[in-house]
């Protein structure tokens, strides 16, 4: 996974920590960067792991987390413990699998008993997104966001839970964050609404907040 975008190693994602279980005492972050989310949750009586394969960024990440695996998730996954993990977060990384529920059958072995994945999954169907394509007819991959030319899948509200379910996890969580802010795009989700009288209001999120629990 090569990542031309310098900000996604460094994002604090202060959004996500809500989702975090508080009797988390072992953590592991897949896809760390340099470790600036994981550390928030760094404490007395918490082991924070990272799993980053950019290797600059497992190296900043090391001297902050308790360890940091420089590889991918098959590459590092006999490494990791079994049934031990009480929370795996995945910010924003699914989307750069080729095979994200194969990496998610993988990850089940390594959560304890009542561990969950925490993720942050892009949401296609957002209202930028669907502007974009349906007014502007543009379908245009770039360095960030919905199309980031780095991302393999793309998923909706409505997909994210399939993905999980598939890959043998029950979803105690999901919620939208990062709500649109813009005036024209708010205008435009009226407008949708009116045109197609559905429940589109998951397309006001950026991205969608998922707690999964292996079954």
């Amino acid at each position: 996974m090569e990542l031309k975008d310098v900000s996604y190693y460094s994002n604090q994602r202060k959004e996500m920590l809500p989702f975090i279980p508080s009797g988390a005492k072992k953590i592991l972050e897949i896809g760390c960067g340099k470790g600036y989310f994981c550390e928030q949750l760094i404490a007395a009586d918490t082991e924070v792991w990272g799993l980053e394969p950019d290797s600059d960024s497992a190296a900043i990440a090391a001297k902050k987390l308790y360890k940091v695996l420089n590889k991918k998730i098959a590459d590092s996954i006999n490494e990791l413990p079994d049934n031990y993990f009480d929370a795996i977060i995945l910010n924003d990384v699914l989307e750069h699998l080729l095979f994200p529920w194969d990496d998610l059958k993988l990850l089940r072995a390594k959560l304890s008993n009542n561990g969950v994945i925490v993720s942050s999954v892009p949401n296609v169907r957002y209202i930028k997104n669907v502007f974009n394509f349906l007014i502007k007819k543009n379908w245009e991959y770039t360095e960030n966001g919905i199309l980031d030319s780095t991302h393999f899948r793309f998923f909706t509200k409505k997909s994210i839970i399939p993905l999980f379910e598939k890959s043998g996890y029950t979803i105690e969580k999901m919620k939208g964050i990062n709500k649109s802010k813009s005036l024209k795009y708010q205008f435009f989700f009226v407008l949708i609404n009116v045109l197609f009288p559905f429940n589109h209001s998951d397309t006001l999120y950026l991205q969608y907040a998922v707690t999964a629990k292996k079954n």
